[in-house]
């Protein structure tokens, strides 16, 4: 059995309700709200890979409106005690996962601010979200294999949070069109 996990329902509105050989968990917004969702189902179950599907910001021009594999992620919103931007204290840098992809830069705010992308992108990252940081962490303290598919919903500027309600339900068709091909076959 797999895991589908997504942030939010709207992420999953173009994914039938039940899908052959996964369970599906709606962890909320947030890196508090994803990690505890997630220790919580994987207490509950035993999973042989965990399949996140959701969108974000892309903050590197050259990314389009379509989906992107994450394989890495590092934490925007953290400084370490020596005031390093990016480190937290005593969680690594940056957490990865086998692949190729991009790397996805993640906090507990929705990023909205160009001169906060160009702070972000500084970090190494091409886009932005609210989860993926812990949604890897806590699958690899559990020994879970973990994909994760992220659809560019926005730019990370200026009426960000418009453009997100705007194409949300889109990036889900996309987001069901990539599932679909790799998982649902």
């Amino acid at each position: 059995m797999r895991l589908l996990v997504a942030a939010l329902d709207a992420e999953l509105v173009a994914f039938p309700a039940e899908l052959d050989g996964f369970d599906r968990l709606v962890t909320g917004p947030g890196k508090l709200q994803a990690a505890v969702a997630l220790t919580r189902a994987l207490e509950r179950g035993t999973y042989e890979e965990i399949v996140v599907v959701g969108t974000g910001g892309g903050i590197d021009p050259v990314l389009e409106a379509e989906v992107y594999e994450v394989t890495g992620a590092i934490q925007h919103d953290v400084t370490d005690i020596d005031g390093i931007v990016g480190q937290h204290v005593s969680l690594p840098a940056r957490v990865d996962v086998p692949g190729e992809g991009i790397v996805i830069a993640t906090g507990d705010h929705f990023v909205d601010d160009a001169l906060a992308v160009a702070g972000i992108r500084s970090l190494g990252a091409g886009m932005v979200d609210m989860e993926t940081y812990a949604y890897i962490w806590v699958a690899q303290e559990y020994g879970v294999p973990i994909r994760i598919l992220k659809s560019v919903s926005d730019r990370a500027q200026g009426d960000a949070i418009t453009d997100w309600r705007t194409t949300v339900a889109a990036c889900s068709a996309q987001l069901w069109d990539r599932f679909a091909r790799e998982f649902a076959a």
